[in-house]
């Protein structure tokens, strides 16, 4: 029989104001915090008022009083909201991946999620031959209790912890995906057309200059790009994979992609959001192959304002798959890579056209934290080999503009024509997060313009914008990007704050993301004026629920995917034990400093490390300052270190500072 779902609104409505129903998030040091819908305070749970719970588990909290005899929500007071649990309501973890430590008569499984704090007790009878520092899955039998240890049987053995072939496993059953597809959901994808015959409804561009520019490797290719220049004028054309005229309302096909939201990229492998018959197939806007698509056209002058957009279904079929390798080559004029020359003119517009669109962009006081991400490059044994920040050029920005303002245009049209709709949203920053922005620039001697009360994109821009080139200039834009609120998915039209856009979507990548599709579908379903009353009420349902479930699952995605980098960058880093770095102070804590290095792995410097005096953290001025020396460490600071030691189950790099 179904577990009937709780309805925690319901729930705290229900309630006095002394007790409330939440999740747990657990800390690696044993105490938690619970998180209440609607709530912007978390509840702090010390180590002794867990009452056993894990972390993700929905819990039933009691708020603790104050010395006065009232409780402690009133956040205008600024203290700590305190609460002791009492029971718990829905536990989240059924199956844990984690290390099994064997003794004589038992084991116990160390968890590899940090939150999950608590050891699980493994019988000599369960443990399934798992040898000392296999990595496992263990299925808790018992969960914990104010008195006892959670109890588990382990039901596969992933291979040797420091394996390095064991990694990418390990993270895929942490995060419990699955790297199959039903059979329900593989007999739909191999039972649809791969070959793009019927031109109904649909305009003919097949023999139109249509190209596509992505990563060498990709397989999944959402959007291709055309562009004619008539007098003043220019006619850009992005055109995107057509996924919903495959993926049914109601589908096998349809209701696996709600599950999984997204396609999940872990450094050189996919768990994709569809098939490969469809993400790699018939979906995929592959070269010299005909594909439907559902494309916009947007006429835009000379200075690259819309004049209008159109949108409608196509059939194109592109004339190369193009690389930002070569693309830059060519617009950067450093020679023409084979089959190239005959799109270069189309190129160099293109160009022209993304770097005005750029400029407008950033006159709007759109936000480019110019942060590069890791590259993670591994050999055949999937052993790390180099690390190095991932090269964006003006290859990925003609893209990404482009691509910006399709969704933008998309996301406006269908505000304005009161549409049931997904958006894009990404609301004004957290003040206390800005705060701390605001000191570090304090701490550099750069004059700010932020207001903690009416803050504009523009001011952030202007705050970057001052450290470009310098030392700092990473350090500024990754303090900057943290003070951000998380961009989400919401039915809700609420603005892109970092795009300084009142209208944005996700219209581009239907094959790897579930909004993309959602959206794809209405639009399909007002170009055929379908959409009367009945159906607009159950697609407004449909947002509702899906912008919830998707921005759930692109979270956990990018979890995930941070997940396995930091597994890989403990062990390259294991490889170099002893050797000394250049790195900036990218955060402080009570704890010590963090060292970000050139090649954007991340260390810390224990205070226990730092031997040359007792150094306390001036919360205030986010610094660290001697007793003794009366020396000073500030985010921003130039340092060099040490690797003193890396930990790949505990996902810790140490350093110590050598001058």
């Amino acid at each position: 029989m179904r577990k009937k779902k709780l309805d925690i609104e319901k729930l705290n409505n229900e309630l006095s104001t002394d007790a409330v129903v939440g999740k747990f998030v657990g800390n690696e040091r044993g105490f938690g915090f619970v998180e209440v819908e609607g709530r912007e305070d978390d509840i702090f749970i010390s180590p002794k008022d867990t009452f056993g719970a894990m972390n993700g588990d929905t819990v039933f909290v009691m708020i603790k009083k104050d010395s006065e005899g009232t409780n402690n929500l009133d956040s205008s007071k600024k203290k700590r909201v305190e609460g002791y649990i009492t029971e718990v309501l829905n536990r989240a973890n059924k199956e844990v991946v984690g290390t099994f430590n064997k003794g004589k008569d038992f084991g116990f499984v160390i968890a590899d999620d940090k939150k999950l704090f608590q050891d699980i007790y493994i019988s000599k009878q369960l443990r399934k031959n798992a040898k000392n520092n296999d990595k496992v899955v263990v299925e808790i039998t018992k969960y914990p209790t104010t008195k006892n240890k959670a109890e588990g049987k382990i039901i596969e053995i992933l291979g040797k912890s420091d394996d390095s072939t064991t990694d990418l496993m390990a993270v895929i059953k942490t995060y419990g995906y699955k790297t199959s597809f039903p059979k329900e959901v593989q007999d739909e994808a191999k039972e649809l057309p791969q070959i793009a015959m019927n031109l109904e409804g649909r305009k003919d561009l097949r023999d139109k200059e249509i190209f596509t520019i992505d990563g060498a490797d990709t397989k999944d290719i959402d959007d291709a790009i055309s562009l004619d220049c008539i007098d003043d004028r220019y006619i850009l054309g992005v055109h995107i994979a057509d996924v919903s005229h495959y993926v049914v309302d109601g589908s096998a096909l349809d209701k696996e992609a709600i599950k999984r939201g997204t396609s999940v990229y872990l450094i050189d492998s996919v768990i994709p959001m569809l098939p490969k018959e469809l993400s790699n197939g018939i979906c995929s806007l592959n070269e010299l192959e005909d594909r439907y698509a559902l494309s916009i056209d947007i006429e835009l002058d000379k200075d690259a304002n819309v004049i209008k957009s159109n949108i409608y279904k196509s059939i194109i079929c592109s004339k190369k798959k193009m690389t930002y390798d070569d693309v830059y080559k060519v617009i950067s004029g450093h020679g023409i890579p084979n089959g190239y020359k005959p799109f270069e003119k189309t190129l160099l517009n293109m160009k022209e056209l993304a770097i005005k669109l750029k400029q407008k962009r950033h006159d709007l006081g759109a936000i480019d934290f110019d942060l590069p991400e890791p590259k993670v490059f591994l050999d055949e044994n999937d052993d790390v080999i180099e690390i190095k920040p991932y090269e964006i050029t003006i290859a990925n920005q003609m893209i990404e503009q482009f691509m910006v303002l399709a969704n933008e245009c998309v996301a406006k049209t269908f505000f304005e024509k009161k549409i049931p709709f997904i958006y894009r949203v990404h609301e004004s920053p957290d003040k206390d997060k800005l705060n701390k922005l605001k000191i570090l620039l304090k701490n550099l001697n750069y004059k700010d313009n932020i207001s903690l009360e009416e803050t504009r994109p523009i001011d952030i821009q202007n705050a970057i914008e001052l450290s470009k080139d310098k030392p700092e200039e990473k350090v500024v834009s990754n303090i900057a990007l943290r003070s951000m609120q998380l961009a989400r998915y919401s039915e809700e039209n609420l603005g892109h704050f970092g795009l300084a856009l009142d209208n944005y979507c996700h219209f581009t990548s239907p094959i790897r993301r579930y909004p993309d599709l959602f959206i794809h579908r209405v639009i399909s379903k007002y170009l055929a004026d379908e959409l009367n009353d009945k159906l607009k009420a159950k697609l407004l349902k449909q947002a509702i629920k899906y912008s919830e479930t998707s921005s759930e699952m692109e979270r956990k995605a990018e979890e995930a995917e941070r997940d396995l980098v930091s597994i890989k960058m403990c062990e390259y880093m294991q490889k170099h034990i002893g050797e000394e770095y250049a790195g900036i102070i990218s955060g402080i804590n009570n704890y010590g400093l963090f060292v970000e290095l050139d090649n954007t792995i991340e260390g810390m410097v224990h205070v226990e490390n730092m031997k040359d005096d007792y150094y306390n953290y001036d919360e205030m001025n986010c610094a660290m300052i001697g007793e003794r020396t009366h020396k000073i460490y500030k985010i921003g600071d130039s340092v060099k270190i040490k690797v003193i030691s890396a930990n790949k189950m505990l996902r810790r790099i140490d350093f110590e500072i050598i001058s």
